[in-house]
């Protein structure tokens, strides 16, 4: 069998209807350099998503590649409870000294949604260890997408996700969100004071006393369709939280480590949280890792004790502080601050200009961008702002044409976004640009 036949006969692929592959069949890849994959054919496809956000330094990053083997060379994994090794802990290290405030811990796992779960039970158990057990829900807003493991899935706001596993996930607050495309309030994220803070100050206010936590993708929720909000909801919501003695955490998995134009996220705002999870960009795409950072002392103390107390942290992965990952991660961390983010800035202007062009073209409904992120929305009227039909797959249409042209430009929904590795050259920056531009075009003027 080749390839092909082997991937149809037994793998099955994520967020994908397999029927698809009946006519379509997924691409066959064998090479990754830079921001460029190549299939089989030779064929080469700018990576416009950074393969789902991780890809934050290039494929086959010399300098993280050299990390990989030769940490590989000497230790591949140790168990991570009563051992450590060097890596684990100047990892931990640096990213308590580049997170913004000033935290305490670093707790490592797998992936972004086990770094969710990893927050939702240190939240519970602390509070369950400091005399106020009724603070056992959750509140997200809607649209936010925080994994799909069931503790994450339970502060997703996301009905595609959320409905069918509903009757098994925890009860939780989802709250309506910031929609500045469509807003109820006639305002615009540039000058507005967030007045879609009034559900969420609502619902904290009226039952702080059994909420653990909030969870909040800071500035852009990715997964919905690149909704980007004000800083001033941010800084509402941090306010809030701390005065009514509730847990906030900023999950940073998809836009930290740059992609904002700052190192995070939350620095736009001014705003610490009590917990951040990251993943994705942490070891520049190379390996499945994740942290969850511990801001205040006072949690970490909730668990500290005698063995007889039963107070510890009883949460472990099989690859936690795998020894390779957090390698990789020091390097990602020495090249970002020694080179990539200082180039950012012009990049970030080219992309700009990119964004400005697209939204002359009839069908765009609205142009977003936040530092290194820009998103394009179709819409079948612009005035109105009404969406094509789902059933016409306008975005998927676009990311086909765009492949034939040699570009990875998957959509959420309708909503063509630009997500590359920050080390893109302005040049294929630019020849993106001209592909998505090409795409939209194609693909709109045929309907």
């Amino acid at each position: 069998m080749n390839i092909n036949q082997l991937d149809k006969k037994f793998v099955w692929h994520p967020c994908t209807q397999m029927k698809d592959h009946e006519t379509i069949p997924p691409i066959e890849i064998v090479k990754g350099e830079g921001c460029f994959l190549f299939d089989k054919s030779g064929k080469k496809y700018i990576d416009g998503i950074s393969s789902w956000w991780v890809n934050l330094l290039g494929h086959c990053n010399p300098r993280l590649t050299a990390a990989l083997q030769k940490q590989a060379a000497e230790l591949e994994h140790v168990i991570f409870a009563g051992f450590t090794h060097e890596y684990g802990a100047r990892l931990a290290a640096e990213l308590c000294r580049i997170a913004p405030g000033n935290p305490v811990k670093v707790f490592y796992s797998d992936c972004g949604s086990a770094a969710v779960e990893v927050a939702l039970k240190m939240s519970y158990q602390y509070w369950r260890q400091t005399g106020k057990p009724k603070k056992k829900r959750f509140v997200s807003i809607s649209g936010a997408y925080h994994g799909e493991t069931l503790g994450a899935l339970s502060v997703g706001g996301i009905g595609l996700y959320r409905e069918t596993f509903s009757p098994i996930m925890l009860d939780t607050f989802n709250v309506e969100g910031p929609n500045c495309f469509r807003c109820p309030y006639g305002k615009t994220r540039d000058t507005c004071s967030a007045e879609c803070f009034e559900d969420m100050e609502r619902v904290l206010t009226n039952h702080s006393d059994e909420i653990a936590a909030v969870f909040i993708e800071p500035l852009v929720q990715c997964a919905n369709n690149m909704n980007i909000y004000s800083p001033v909801y941010l800084k509402k919501l941090r306010e809030l939280t701390a005065k009514l003695n509730v847990h906030l955490v900023a999950d940073e998995i998809a836009v930290g480590f740059g992609r904002t134009g700052k190192l995070f996220a939350c620095e736009h705002a001014n705003v610490v949280p009590d917990f951040m999870c990251i993943s994705k960009g942490l070891t520049g795409g190379y390996m499945p890792f994740a942290a969850t950072i511990v801001y205040d002392q006072k949690v970490y103390d909730a668990f500290y004790g005698e063995y007889t107390d039963y107070k510890a942290f009883y949460h472990s992965h099989s690859y936690t502080g795998n020894p390779m990952a957090a390698r990789i991660g020091l390097e990602a961390i020495d090249i970002l601050e020694n080179g990539v983010m200082a180039e950012l800035p012009g990049k970030i202007n080219v992309l700009s200009e990119i964004l400005g062009g697209l939204a002359e073209l009839p069908n765009v409904g609205e142009i977003r961008q936040c530092g290194f992120i820009g998103a394009v929305e179709l819409v079948a009227d612009k005035k109105s702002k009404k969406a094509f039909p789902s059933a016409e797959k306008i975005g998927w249409q676009v990311y086909r044409e765009a492949l034939k042209r040699g570009a990875l430009l998957r959509p959420l929904g309708d909503v063509i976004y630009f997500l590359t590795p920050l080390t893109i050259s302005i040049e294929t920056l630019k020849e993106l640009g001209g592909i998505a531009k090409e795409s939209i075009e194609e693909v709109v003027n045929s309907y």
